[in-house]
């Protein structure tokens, strides 16, 4: 499905209501025509740039269609990878397989760019804004940013889990040796029993039964609190979205499990702190909040998870991770997912976690399941699910723009799982001196 273009209107979005066209922007924009256009001839795409002289570059694949090549280039030259998202959104280009196309460049990202020129990267790329830090006085805005969007939106494209997370789809496992890797899925796999299998392989992976003290970092809308108290677990969830801490202290009860679980609006750092200092849980876990907590804090995110482990007790996160190299060339970069989807985010590589836990805890990394392809399936349905409710996202009040921004993001998401550029892990930790 391809998503009408339309203009973005001024009041809501200002940065994208008119075209750059600055000298500078003017000599930024040639220089970016003359990259793309090296680049995207040697891939196995299909580019066609619109204009009284139509040209078609590529080696064949994935279509690509530049409407308004001045606008591209010029929003390209002067910001990079974040204008070409935002060229995007105000219909300058589209691609009839959006997650495709942006698949074989994630595919390729390293040599996009000439490597002579990957030099200059810095003196190239924003830096991060200081409000984007994930500081205690700037994340609770950074989580709603996202996360208080709506209710109502997340419930058109997620299953009825309400799971924001990558779903684990009933596939074989391989032993890798230093892990274990689960299979590419068959495309259209029931959605709410992989979200169910993914929960469940946590749960376990952290030992979570009757009696068990469980502290969930990151509540989402309750479904994992909900069933390690099915286990028998009293469960402490702590969130900074005031929308997901109302919906899922609503499913929790309707589930019968208020007297099991607390949700609570409260940072991570403040989990040890304050009237529940002192407390300590057997298991703790985490679904795809590491993302949130920045690369400065992982120490102290850590840290945090290890001093209220109780003796003999497991964590067990699942994480986003990219190649530690990656992570190290980009880790100053404001990217076009920090500028509209999410603020302060940033992914981790397993040897950052590694050499993180073993500097600042006893934690050390006991197993792990790489299951990346499964997180392309996932985005694929969620994607597809917002699409066909289109009509729906309208009327909660959003716009045209808002849904190609919402669409590019998930399909932008998909593209880097689906070429291997990204991949999702469940990681357990024990304490070093157990094991």
């Amino acid at each position: 499905m391809t998503l009408a273009p339309a203009r973005p209107a001024l009041d809501s979005w200002p940065g994208l209501a008119g075209v750059p066209t600055s000298p500078r922007t003017v000599v930024s924009a040639t220089v970016a025509k003359r990259l793309f256009l090296s680049a995207v001839k040697r891939l196995d795409v299909t580019v066609t740039i619109d204009g009284p002289r139509p040209r078609t570059v590529g080696r064949g694949g994935p279509r690509m269609t530049v409407r308004r090549p001045e606008e591209f280039f010029a929003r390209l030259g002067r910001d990079q990878l974040i204008g070409f998202g935002e060229s995007y959104l105000t219909g300058a280009w589209e691609a009839e397989d959006l997650g495709a196309f942006l698949g074989v460049l994630a595919a390729e990202i390293q040599d996009l760019v000439p490597q002579r020129l990957q030099r200059l990267r810095a003196a190239v790329v924003r830096r991060p804004p200081r409000t984007d830090r994930n500081t205690e006085d700037n994340t609770r805005d950074n989580i709603a940013h996202h996360y208080d969007l709506s209710n109502d939106l997340f419930h058109l494209f997620l299953d009825p889990t309400l799971s924001y997370s990558s779903a684990l789809f009933d596939t074989a496992v391989l032993d890798r040796g230093n892990h274990h890797q689960a299979t590419v899925p068959v495309p259209g796999g029931d959605l709410a029993e992989a979200q169910a299998r993914k929960i469940e392989r946590l749960l376990d992976e952290a030992g979570v039964g009757q009696g068990t003290r469980v502290l969930e970092i990151g509540t989402g809308w309750g479904e994992l609190a909900i069933r390690a108290a099915r286990r028998g677990a009293t469960v402490r969830s702590v969130t900074l979205s005031r929308e997901q801490q109302a919906l899922a202290r609503a499913r929790i009860a309707e589930a019968g499990f208020s007297d099991r679980v607390d949700v609570d609006l409260c940072d991570y750092r403040a989990v040890s702190t304050g009237a529940r200092s002192g407390e300590q849980y057997d298991a703790v876990l985490s679904v795809e909040m590491i993302e949130a907590v920045g690369l400065e804090f992982w120490p102290i995110y850590f840290r945090t998870i290890d001093r209220v482990l109780a003796p003999g007790g497991t964590v067990a996160i699942q994480a986003i991770t990219m190649p530690h190299d990656r992570m190290l060339a980009t880790r100053n970069t404001y990217t076009w997912i920090h500028k509209y989807i999410f603020p302060g985010g940033f992914l981790p590589s397993v040897r950052a976690i590694e050499e993180v836990t073993r500097a600042h805890t006893s934690l050390r990394l006991t197993e792990r399941l790489s299951f990346g392809q499964h997180y392309a399936e996932t985005l694929h349905q969620w994607d597809q699910r917002f699409l066909a409710a289109s009509e729906e996202v309208l009327g909660l009040g959003f716009d045209e723009t808002f849904l190609r921004m919402w669409h590019f993001y998930l399909e932008y998401s998909r593209g880097g799982f689906s070429s291997g550029y990204l991949d999702v892990q469940q990681l357990t930790f024990t304490r070093a001196d157990a094991r």
